[in-house]
């Protein structure tokens, strides 16, 4: 069965055919991070905007490179949130009109059950015995689940602010770094000292849940101070204008990475131990960070499983993958469903 992906809930433009959802024939991505590093951070209008441009050559390149045309596609998928509202409806009314046209069955896809099925295109594929513990660690999203079968989900827990990809954001603009923030921390990481800063690891209970705005203020303190308390001269200035203090970019760098995949790594073997499972997957942009996945590697006995770096950030591959299970499962197709912005992973998720 082949299944044309497409995803656009943020600041990626994606197209991809996967068959039988594990095998994939191509994966074509749009980066918008060139349009969105001046405002330090996805700008949702621009974003929107840029989906609008390219969604169609992507899509015509996506099946060119699977060396298959529309009419062999079997199932069209788009992710239909959660993420940026205006993003997500440009994929998903392309996706209704090419449907239509072709008089193919559309699925409208959760963006985190995607990431969960990434660890479903690594090659060579191991089968899965289930439980799982799965960590989802992204720019918008910090969820920790018990997966126990394909759609059989338990939330364990989450961030309660912000997630850790947007820890990663936010970190990286106060060290002035250039956006996305993870990869370039992790770089400045390499020749930093992780304990010059003594950081703090927020949410340190038996809960499963996660916090990273104490983490990221604890840094802003560190590298900066406010006008008002630096000098008479910055009266006239903007309040929320900062002045830098002479650190060392490197140290804050790796002395805030190892706070926050501290805790992330912590929870998550702890949670693998507490509910039997078999092995744990990582999925999601920040997965791609090398320290994060030494240090579960190294707090647990399980096997670790996480998706090739390609598969990492945003992609449509993901999303045809995640389809193929959910059209297996008897998942209806539909031409009428909206965007949801806000769209939780759980038992219940295709319930609405």
């Amino acid at each position: 069965m082949y299944i044309l992906g497409i995803e656009s809930s943020c600041d990626e433009t994606a197209a991809a055919v996967v068959q039988d959802g594990q095998t994939l024939l191509s994966n074509v991505i749009a980066s918008q991070v060139d349009i969105h590093a001046k405002h330090g951070g996805v700008f949702p209008e621009l974003a929107s905007r840029a989906h609008v441009e390219v969604i169609h050559p992507v899509v015509e390149e996506a099946l060119q490179t699977a060396n298959i045309t529309l009419e062999d596609i079997d199932v069209i998928a788009v992710t239909r949130g959660p993420g940026l509202v205006g993003s997500l409806l440009v994929g998903i009314n392309y996706a209704k009109g090419l449907a239509l046209a072709a008089n193919k069955p559309l699925l409208g896809i959760n963006h985190l059950e995607g990431h969960v099925y990434s660890l479903w295109l690594t090659q060579p594929f191991r089968p899965v015995v289930f439980p799982v513990v799965v960590l989802i660690v992204s720019g918008g999203h910090t969820e920790l689940l018990l997966m126990r079968g394909h759609g059989d989900y338990q939330h364990l827990g989450g961030t309660i602010d912000d997630a850790a990809g947007e820890a990663f954001d936010k970190v990286g603009r106060l060290l002035e770094l250039p956006f996305p923030g993870g990869p370039h921390i992790e770089r400045a990481a390499q020749n930093g000292n992780p304990y010059a800063f003594n950081f703090p690891r927020a949410k340190r209970d038996d809960s499963y849940d996660f916090s990273f705005s104490g983490l990221k203020t604890a840094v802003m303190r560190e590298v900066s101070v406010q006008p008002a308390q630096a000098s008479k001269r910055q009266r006239g200035e903007e309040k929320r204008a900062q002045l830098r203090r002479d650190v060392s970019v490197n140290d804050v760098a790796a002395s805030f990475q190892e706070a926050a995949t501290s805790i992330l790594a912590e929870k998550t073997t702890r949670a693998a131990q507490a509910y039997g499972a078999t092995e744990i997957f990582l999925a999601g942009g920040v997965s791609a960070n090398q320290l994060l996945r030494a240090k579960i590697r190294k707090e647990t006995e399980l096997p670790v499983r996480y998706p090739p770096l390609s598969l990492c950030t945003d992609n449509a591959a993901m999303i045809a993958s995640a389809a193929y299970y959910r059209y297996q499962s008897g998942l209806a197709s539909s031409l009428t469903f909206d965007a949801l912005p806000s769209w939780y992973l759980n038992n219940d998720t295709y319930n609405v």
